[in-house]
């Protein structure tokens, strides 16, 4: 398999189309938002198209034009759909339309054993990390500042 790198605003428009012909794909993930269990350039997601995206499914989204997050849906409200980072504290939204890809799970730490999110451990980690999000802000300060450094990344 050939891994190929260039920005978000160029790949993911192409993905996303590939997406709508029938193909799944499996994306390196980049960036920190899905902290503390998914890791910046070391994880991995194995996507489809979306076609019933619900509270609590990891999504990839467009929230504004070429510009894509990988999140999880908090709430859906009619069209209006808000979504967050697990680690993030902040929200950002967008509309069903706009809900491109679904994950189906993540290859995490270079295994290569697929953690499926409709899977028993993928939901327990989902419903606690969840619930923790008023107190999510200092595990994370001290996941970064103190964990990592000390034990390296979970």
């Amino acid at each position: 398999m050939e891994e190929i790198k260039c920005p978000n605003s160029v790949i993911l428009p192409e993905i996303v189309r590939l997406m709508n012909e029938g193909h799944t794909i499996t994306l390196r993930l980049r960036g920190y938002s899905m902290r503390p269990f998914l890791e910046d350039n070391r994880d991995k997601a194995l996507m489809t198209k979306a076609t019933h995206p619900q509270v609590g499914d990891p999504v990839l989204a467009e929230i504004a034009p070429r510009h894509y997050v990988l999140h999880r849906i908090i709430s859906i409200d009619h069209d209006q759909v808000t979504l967050r980072g697990d680690g993030n504290i902040g929200t950002e939204l967008c509309r069903l339309s706009d809900i491109k890809g679904a994950v189906v799970g993540f290859y995490r730490k270079g295994r290569e054993k697929l953690d499926r999110t409709d899977g028993k451990k993928w939901k327990i980690y989902s419903w606690i990390w969840t619930r923790l999000f008023p107190v999510r802000r200092y595990l994370l300060a001290f996941y970064r500042r103190i964990w990592i450094p000390v034990f390296g990344t979970v």
